[in-house]
């Protein structure tokens, strides 16, 4: 009954455990807050937050987006009347008030960022001919350098500029340079990785498909049925290895792929290549870098199976490990020389191994040093590959 005195008091009740609940946590952060001790050390707080939450805003470089959210907090840092981050193209943020300046300083701005040098403009070069007492009278203007290079500049706006206003601003410069310098170094890892990828898709490319249409040719005259089979195989393993979206993709589309290169490799090799799969479904959904299975397991046929005399077998495995997914790729082919595959691993020398050295560098970036390809082998004892790839990451999209 909604509104019998018994659910009145209810919601009463409710509501003022959820009062209190508000209450403690701002007692709690206040008290935090008083828990810094000095005004020194409050200070000293307030400009690491500030800096810290700009810092994310600038990650992806300099954008309108990006700055705009970092000129407030950079803004508090200086204590300014106004701040405006600009780029070579003009200004990307203005921050307070003399918005009206926003012209005026993209002009004088264009000094800074041909002779990559701190400026002071006063009064007059703002063209502000009766300024009015506490009102914005000057501006700093600071470069932002990337490398060698001037990519932009932090202005800030005040009364007056005084060699404090100076040294502050020319840091909180140099600061969102280091900002804009990781973000180019972001940029260059993801160019990198695809590079990687089209090194990949290469390799595929020339090897793999003269073997696959020498094979389907063999059965037209014989079995028409099968080479139409493998035509439609043919087709779709190429369109998912040269798509040109995303860098990564799930396990499950991986293992189609997969299964699509064997069923291509076996009208070669008959039954000289056999596989088996043991999968445990809840790691189907695990996202992992595109391209990064199928190379292991064309190196288990290619290197492992092919100078092989018989019949040799690959055992694909993913298995639920916590929070990882672990996939190992293990063939009872002719092995390698553990010494020699390190050397190539490590990039000292050049070898047949080059799609295992590209999907463990490629790991290496994505994951950290820690998610390498782990490779156990021995002349004439086969190899097994481990791979290990968080199952949650929430910054990679398939």
């Amino acid at each position: 009954m909604p509104d019998s005195p018994l659910y009145s008091a209810a919601a009463v009740a409710v509501i003022a455990l959820a009062v209190a609940a508000v209450v403690a946590i701002g007692l709690k952060v206040l008290r935090s807050f008083r828990d810094l001790g000095t005004d020194a050390e409050r200070a000293t707080y307030n400009t690491l937050h500030a800096a810290s939450k700009a810092g994310r805003h600038l990650r992806t470089g300099l954008n309108p987006a990006g700055a705009a959210k970092a000129s407030r907090q950079l803004r508090a840092l200086l204590g300014c009347d106004a701040l405006a981050i600009l780029d070579v193209s003009g200004v990307l943020a203005w921050d307070g008030t003399a918005e009206e300046l926003r012209t005026r300083l993209a002009g004088l701005a264009a000094e800074v960022l041909a002779s990559g040098r701190t400026q002071v403009f006063n009064a007059a070069d703002l063209q502000l001919h009766s300024p009015k007492s506490g009102s914005v009278a000057a501006a700093v203007v600071a470069p932002v350098r990337a490398g060698a290079r001037v990519v932009g500049a932090v202005a800030a706006l005040a009364p007056q500029a005084g060699a404090g206003l100076v040294r502050a601003t020319t840091e909180v410069a140099d600061w969102v340079a280091a900002q804009v310098e990781l973000a180019e170094l972001d940029a260059s890892r993801t160019l990198l990785m695809e590079a990687e990828v089209r090194a990949l898709r290469a390799q595929i490319s020339p090897h793999f498909i003269y073997n696959s249409l020498n094979a389907i040719a063999s059965f037209i005259n014989t079995d028409p049925a099968r080479a139409r089979e493998l035509v439609v195989e043919f087709a779709d393993f190429t369109r998912y290895s040269f798509r040109r979206h995303g860098d990564f993709t799930t396990l499950a589309e991986e293992l189609r792929c997969i299964d699509r290169y064997l069923l291509l490799e076996r009208a070669r090799f008959g039954e000289r290549v056999q596989v088996s799969l043991r999968i445990a479904p809840e790691v189907l959904s695990t996202v992992i870098p595109f391209l990064s299975l199928q190379p292991l397991v064309e190196n288990a046929v290619r290197h492992g199976l092919e100078a092989k005399e018989g019949p040799g077998h690959i055992t694909i495995c993913a298995n639920d490990s916590g929070a990882f997914a672990e996939v190992t790729i293990e063939d009872d082919g002719v092995g390698m020389d553990p010494v020699q595959l390190q050397s190539m691993l490590a990039g000292h020398t050049d070898g047949e191994h080059v799609g295992l050295r590209n999907v463990d560098a490629r790991l290496r970036q994505v994951y950290g040093d820690d998610h390498g390809l782990v490779i156990e082998t021995a002349p004439g004892e086969g190899t097994l590959i481990t791979m290990r790839v968080p199952k949650s990451q929430p910054d990679h999209d398939a």
